[in-house]
């Protein structure tokens, strides 16, 4: 299990000092936000791609995938009444997926809570049927470039749509394309579900249903920094046998992003380290 920093943590910083920093606490790699790269990320050529990948892995880092995906450019939608910016946002996950294969990544976490609302005067249904239908593209988009496409559930303080892996996991089966999966995140599993998080491991991970793990307090700090424990977290990961990134995603940064990113790593580490 490779453990990867959301590297909007340390955005503060050039890339370069990103990856220095990152691979000096004992990350695996990081895990990209694409805005965190320009403000029209779909618009990075092969070129500069191959190169942002060749500065993560000159640190002995690895990208290992995309998340928070339709943050830039502004304005974009899945569920909106509007098919021509359904259009465009279609478009802008397409070059996504070939950036993440192009930078070495495995999986891209469509989390973009705010690019997946119920439109006013519109319907919890139509919104998700228009979700439905492109997540469905996304799969496609994805399997052309050989990476991984997972919707993310997210709380309800956040999105209408979609806020526990039993939705989001139907979502999956009615596409059903192997290309596309869900995924746990622990702050959203903690405020939206009935199970534990160990509990919803052992329910869904053997389903093969889910194809990423984001750790983060409930809280919204990171990971060792509330109430939830990790280290069962990560024993349910091992026995089920999964072997995946794990992404460090905290929101609250506490001291700071670097702060945070440090505490994180002492903290993961030490549980990898007892296992």
């Amino acid at each position: 299990m490779r453990i990867a920093l959301c590297n909007e943590v340390l955005a503060g910083m050039p890339l370069e000092k990103q990856c220095e920093y990152a691979a000096g606490l004992g990350y695996d790699g990081l895990e990209v936000a694409p805005f965190t790269l320009g403000a029209e990320p779909q618009k990075i050529s092969t070129a500069q791609a191959t190169a942002i990948r060749a500065t993560v892995e000159s640190f002995g880092l690895v990208v290992t995938g995309l998340h928070w995906l339709l943050v830039k450019p502004e304005g974009l939608s899945l569920t909106s009444p509007d098919a021509a910016l359904r259009g465009r946002t279609l478009q802008v996950m397409d070059r996504l997926c070939g950036l993440c294969a192009e930078l070495g990544g495995k999986v891209l976490v469509h989390g973009s809570p705010k690019q997946r609302q119920v439109a006013p005067g519109e319907t919890h249904a139509v919104a998700l049927s228009r979700l439905q239908d492109g997540l469905a593209q996304a799969a496609k988009y994805a399997a052309s470039h050989d990476v991984v496409y997972c919707i993310e559930p997210l709380s309800a303080k956040e999105t209408e749509v979609l806020n526990t892996v039993a939705q989001a996991a139907d979502v999956v089966r009615a596409i059903d394309h192997p290309s596309l999966r869900t995924m746990i995140d622990c702050s959203a599993a903690g405020q939206s579900e009935a199970l534990s998080l160990p509990e919803l491991i052992d329910l869904w991970l053997p389903t093969g249903l889910i194809g990423h793990i984001q750790v983060n307090d409930p809280n919204r700090r990171g990971p060792g920094q509330g109430e939830m424990k990790f280290a069962p977290i990560f024993a349910a990961l091992q026995r089920n046998g999964y072997s995946g990134a794990i992404g460090v995603e905290p929101f609250d940064y506490v001291p700071d992003g670097p702060g945070v990113a440090a505490f994180a790593a002492g903290y993961l580490r030490a549980i990898r380290e007892a296992m």
